[in-house]
């Protein structure tokens, strides 16, 4: 799913414009890039929680020329999703015994 395809379901599900539900997705989308910017946590109950993580630097090798590098350090989003979200999601992907 790309973003025009979400801000396209939000034009068919809310009712509002195309254009009104374009800009309404990317003011969400800022408001969530700046909150992760400033360090803060995005908890979505029923959904998951948004983090910042910083990663320190470390020893790596360049896989074409086993050369030793080191990866400097830097910041990354990290996603963990809720229990009852896994849960729908696992029994949903679940097969049916019934069926052979």
């Amino acid at each position: 799913m790309t973003k025009a395809d979400i801000a396209t379901s939000i034009h068919q599900q809310a009712g509002v414009s195309e254009t009104e539900a374009a800009g309404l997705l990317d003011r969400i989308l800022e408001l969530l890039r700046s909150t992760l910017r400033q360090g803060e946590p995005i908890i979505i109950p029923g959904f998951g929680k948004f983090t910042v993580r910083k990663k320190e630097p470390r020893n790596g090798r360049n896989p074409r020329t086993g050369e030793a590098i080191i990866v400097p350090g830097h910041n990354v989003v990290t996603f963990r999703p809720s229990a009852l979200w896994k849960a729908e999601l696992n029994a949903a992907g679940k097969p049916n015994n019934n069926e052979e």
